[in-house]
């Protein structure tokens, strides 16, 4: 009975995460409109990072020092942030924050087949793959065929975002490796280790000192960074200690329904009892991923 007040403490953090990269889609699209990719997303990790040291001196932490767990952040850091962070904002030039939020909630689907098949570093069990289906269920039942409508169209972008879920699917199984260390110390080490990588390329691709950023622009890249990296990222890491990889990634599945329930609170929308369905599939969905399955212990 002691695990369950703590568990639902856990899925607040999960919902909360899943709002904050929710948000990150609009940050991006609106982020891109006057600042390419690469720098973008070179800016948004480097104040990620810089917040998270500050965060890190204030609580009386210090970075690692050992040259190993560094090159685990940098290994972290391709795979959750530099690569799929550049391959999502490339994308969204083309195609909508929508369908973005959609291709990328697939990410529980490719953790559980890369569990399954390759690392088994957690029990892969039948509630979890029930999980993942139902989960999927609940999407479409969610987004409607109607949203898919331009899935094809840019097909290089789409691809591009399909690749970055892969990518996000593999840092979650990597992120394991930082059990024992603060969350907000391998959050921190990855987002200074993914600006050390993309900063380079974009002093040279996009020479960031002739841009024009608009406002807009400029105050996306700014909650991006502080909200939907800064802080989400330290959930994260923390997440991947108490719930796992494949439950951590089942927040994906609460992105598109909390993209519905922010467009009927601000714009009116209305949701079909389809998507009414749908939302009650991926709150089983993700309840099934990420209860212990001893919580009667």
């Amino acid at each position: 009975m002691g695990d369950r007040p703590l568990m639902i403490k856990e899925l607040l953090l999960l919902l909360l995460l899943a709002t904050l990269w929710g948000a990150s889609y609009t940050f991006i699209k609106i982020g891109v409109a006057t600042i390419p990719p690469v720098t973008l997303i070179a800016v948004r990790t480097l104040i990620a990072g810089c917040i998270l040291l500050a965060v890190m001196r204030w609580l009386g932490l210090s970075m690692p020092r050992d040259p190993r767990v560094w090159r685990q952040f940098t290994f972290q850091a391709v795979m959750n942030s530099a690569v799929p962070f550049t391959l999502v904002a490339w994308g969204e030039q083309t195609i909508d924050a929508g369908l973005t939020a959609i291709l990328n909630s697939t990410t529980p689907i490719f953790t559980f087949l890369l569990t399954a098949l390759i690392t088994r570093h957690e029990p892969v069990t039948f509630r979890k793959l029930f999980g993942v289906m139902v989960g999927m269920v609940g999407i479409c039942l969610i987004i409607g065929m109607e949203a898919l409508h331009g899935l094809g169209d840019q097909l290089l972008a789409q691809l591009a975002i399909v690749l970055a879920t892969i990518s996000y699917a593999g840092a979650a199984i990597y992120g394991k490796n930082f059990k024992g260390l603060h969350p907000i110390q391998p959050a921190a080490g990855s987002m200074l280790a993914g600006a050390a990588l993309l900063l380079p390329v974009s002093l040279l691709v996009d020479q960031p000192w002739t841009l024009s950023p608009s406002l807009p622009s400029i105050a996306a890249l700014l909650g991006l960074s502080i909200f939907s990296t800064a802080l989400a990222f330290t959930i994260y890491f923390r997440l991947m200690q108490t719930l796992g990889s494949i439950g951590t990634t089942a927040q994906a599945y609460l992105r598109v329904p909390i993209g519905v329930g922010l467009g009927l609170l601000f714009l009116g929308e209305s949701l079909s009892p389809t998507a009414l369905t749908g939302l009650v599939c991926v709150v089983v969905a993700v309840v099934a991923m990420t209860w212990p399955a001893r919580a009667n212990a």
